[in-house]
């Protein structure tokens, strides 16, 4: 006997993306990842001049995080896609620790974050 299969947690036009352990502080990914434009398409939104001027590290990889799941995962069109949420988690944090003067200790932290990504499917607009 095995378990149920579990309910889908999102809608059969979207699909989700989690990336895990990044090595950048959550502070600096969220910024990146509220700069990214909402309700407009995945490939629009990489070329989009807000991104290309946040000088950040992970800058090209918030956009099309989701987009492999989507066209693999759940037979979506990967040119109707939007993003629909962005979200940064906060991971672990390592700690080390550099001598400094007169006996002391600095503390250095080197934290990790989630970025999770949520991509919907809308209908083609007409023109």
């Amino acid at each position: 006997m095995s378990k149920k299969k579990r309910e889908r947690a999102l809608s059969d036009n979207e699909a989700m993306a989690v990336a895990r352990m990044l090595r950048i502080s959550p502070q600096k990914l969220n910024l990146v990842a509220q700069l990214h434009p909402r309700q407009e398409g995945c490939d629009r939104a990489r070329r989009s001049r807000i991104l290309a001027q946040a000088h950040r590290r992970r800058r090209a990889q918030v956009p099309g995080i989701g987009d492999a799941n989507a066209e693999n995962n759940h037979d979506l069109d990967v040119d109707d896609l939007v993003v629909a949420e962005a979200h940064v988690g906060k991971a672990l944090v390592i700690k080390r620790s550099e001598p400094r003067g007169r006996g002391r200790v600095g503390k250095i932290f080197k934290p990790f974050a989630h970025l999770t990504i949520v991509v919907r499917e809308v209908e083609a607009q007409a023109q």
